[in-house]
């Protein structure tokens, strides 16, 4: 009796864990993972954030599902599960990592640097920054794990700096599906004081062309016009 109590328990909990929930117009689904020191939980209904005046919709209760999950754990239960199942483990995904500023880059004004890392399954990495080939302690902030329709998940990652000619910056990425750590790296792309002259000279000449050209645009008009008023008076002397 104890086992079929625990099987039944550990059923539910899968089913919660792999299976969406909808009714009505809504298409919900919730999302359970532990692969890190942390966990986390998280509600979707179509597609769209929870709003405030919604928050008791769905309730979570914590201690609940972990003696649930101690309960499928015990006695190989979960194993048992998986067999019956027929499931097979999940695959590591390729991830996909992108890094960028937040605003344009300016010589002195603090700025973000974000690295988004895509297509990440299992929802477990570590990202770590460096500059100049140094460990950046602090300044770090980041997203939970987004999951996509795919099932895959993606992640934002945060650091704030202050631009510099001199300094330039790494993301390292480390998840299972990576056989070695994954580095993104990044300069700041500032106006160099040659290329400020170029552009200088450039609008320099520009607007001396354009002077030029209205100069020789006024000239032309006004031989036209005494050429015209010309060729008037030689036809009325003419005809007098």
């Amino acid at each position: 009796v104890a086992m079929k109590k625990a099987l039944i328990l550990g059923a539910l909990t899968l089913l919660a864990i792999v299976s969406p929930c909808g009714g009505g117009d809504i298409v919900g689904e919730n999302i359970y993972q532990t692969y890190g020191d942390y966990g986390q939980f998280t509600y979707e209904f179509d597609g769209d954030e929870l709003q405030p005046e919604f928050s008791n919709f769905v309730t979570f209760e914590i201690q609940k599902a972990l003696r649930n999950l101690v309960v499928v754990k015990k006695k190989k239960n979960l194993d048992t599960l998986i067999k019956d199942s027929n499931f097979t483990p999940a695959t590591n995904e390729i991830l996909e990592v992108a890094v960028f500023p937040k605003s344009p880059v300016t010589l002195g004004i603090p700025n973000t640097f974000i690295c988004l890392v895509d297509n990440i399954f299992p929802p477990v990495i570590h990202i770590t920054y460096f500059c100049n080939d140094r460990l950046v302690p602090e300044g770090i902030a980041e997203t939970t794990f987004y999951p996509k329709s795919d099932h895959s998940f993606l992640k934002f990652s945060y650091l704030t700096f202050v631009p510099s000619t001199e300094d330039f910056y790494d993301c390292k990425v480390e998840h299972w599906g990576l056989e070695e750590p994954l580095l993104k790296h990044w300069e700041p792309e500032l106006p160099t004081p040659n290329s400020e002259l170029t552009e200088t000279v450039v609008c320099a000449l520009g607007l001396a062309l354009g002077l030029m050209g209205v100069v020789i645009g006024t000239i032309l008009i006004i031989q036209v016009l005494h050429f015209h008023n010309h060729n008037l008076q030689e036809r009325r002397g003419m005809i007098s």
